[in-house]
């Protein structure tokens, strides 16, 4: 197989050196082109706030210090410097690290979702720019198949673990139509805006929005469809709303319950969901008493979000299962499968009559290049190679494994002559 896969991430790395050593930008496909120039291998890599990782293969061995040269060359940061920092993974290692990166295993967050869509665009990237060839393109094709059967085959994504989400799970515990619903949205925090966000994913009925700054209001009924409300119309729009987000930078509650109690005879007995994020917070504790009210405040929510992130736990161990599963089964398949020979085979097809035009081209300008230019002429058909391959090869995969054998299979020996 000769995969290599070598990066350092939040578990060890600080952030400073994270950054330091990001690809972003137009700096994603300068590295790519470049490493594989320099190695003549396959490379895809993966450049998140969290991590950094290089995937690397080819017919020569590449070392962890060919990594650690190319990383110091390319970003002007130490060798001395990134060394300690970096973990190796080889072959299987490597093929089980991307597969427990893409199924969230390895994140900050068990069970976050954004890491398996950015596993996705840093392989769409290393196909963009031609430096995915066949191992990598099996490899991180199936790394979806991993995250998605363990996001569908265990409850390791269920629920939310932000504030805010875990604040929106809980009303839809109250509330199952939000059509007819009115949300009362109570001063204009940072931790207010992200919970409205998600609250206007319910489509309610209508937002109202009071401060007391009638500006700031403005603004943000402006910004989420509502409507401003005056400060001092603040228990009218409490008496309509069912749902209300408070975030004020009040010292001290701007509700009290005795005040609070005159608001809820006005509510003909509905129900009503508090969200008090504010600290110091803006309700009374004791109006969560009243019948019909659920309060929560800041440290409530956390309390979910905790509850949510153990239970998610629990899903450890039979999410790795997969993991584990489908990393012997990619191995075997690689390694012994009659795809993983063809492929092997095309891949030698398509370098060797690479190198054939390469040498009449190289006789041709008859030693006028210097050795970059040879170089950089070299890895430009091989990419021709890689990508005129890449449909078969990507075909070859889908194709079903049915009773009556691999048609597709026995057509690519035929068509590029391939010996047994």
């Amino acid at each position: 197989m000769n995969l290599l896969g070598v990066g350092c991430n939040y578990h060890k790395t600080a952030v400073a050196l994270r950054e330091r050593l990001a690809f972003d930008g137009d700096k994603l496909p300068r590295a790519l082109d470049a490493i594989c120039s320099r190695h003549d291998c396959e490379a895809v890599i993966l450049s998140t706030c969290n991590r950094v990782e290089l995937y690397l293969a080819g017919e020569q061995r590449l070392e962890e210090n060919d990594v650690v040269a190319f990383l110091s060359e390319f970003h002007g940061v130490p060798a001395a410097d990134i060394a300690a920092q970096l973990y190796a993974h080889r072959d299987g290692d490597a093929v089980k690290h991307l597969f427990r990166v893409a199924a969230s295993l390895d994140s900050m967050l068990i069970g976050e979702g954004q890491i398996a869509g950015q596993v996705k665009k840093a392989y769409e990237s290393a196909q963009e720019h031609d430096s995915a060839g066949p191992l990598m393109h099996a490899l991180f094709q199936h790394a979806r198949v991993v995250a998605r059967r363990v996001r569908t085959e265990t409850g390791i994504a269920t629920g939310h673990v932000s504030v805010s989400s875990a604040a929106v799970d809980y009303v839809k515990q109250v509330f199952e139509d939000f059509g007819d619903k009115t949300i009362l949205v109570i001063g204009a925090g940072k931790m207010g805006g992200l919970t409205l966000k998600h609250l206007r994913e319910l489509k309610p009925r209508r937002i109202l929005v009071t401060n007391r700054s009638p500006e700031k209001a403005a603004a943000v009924a402006q910004g989420c469809g509502g409507e401003a409300v005056p400060w001092q119309k603040l228990d009218e729009a409490l008496a309509k709303a069912d749902i209300v987000l408070s975030t004020t930078g009040a010292p001290e509650p701007i509700v009290t319950r005795q005040g609070y109690e005159k608001i809820a005879t006005k509510r003909a007995g509905r129900p009503v969901v508090i969200l008090d994020i504010a600290v110091p917070r803006d309700f009374d504790s004791d109006i969560g008493e009243l019948d019909q009210t659920f309060l929560f405040n800041i440290d409530d929510l956390k309390r979910i979000r905790e509850a949510t992130l153990a239970d998610r736990m629990k899903h450890v161990k039979p999410a790795e299962a997969i993991v584990e599963e489908e990393t012997k089964k990619f191995v075997k398949k690689w390694a012994s499968g009659r795809n993983g020979v063809v492929i092997a085979r095309l891949q030698q097809f398509g370098e060797a009559r690479c190198q054939e035009i390469v040498d009449e081209v190289l006789a041709r300008f008859n030693g006028k290049l210097s050795e970059s230019e040879r170089a950089y002429l070299k890895q430009r058909f091989r990419l021709l190679a890689n990508r005129i391959l890449h449909g078969p090869i990507s075909a070859l995969h889908e194709e079903p494994h049915g009773e009556k054998g691999h048609t597709l299979l026995e057509a690519l020996r035929k068509l590029f002559r391939l010996e047994d």
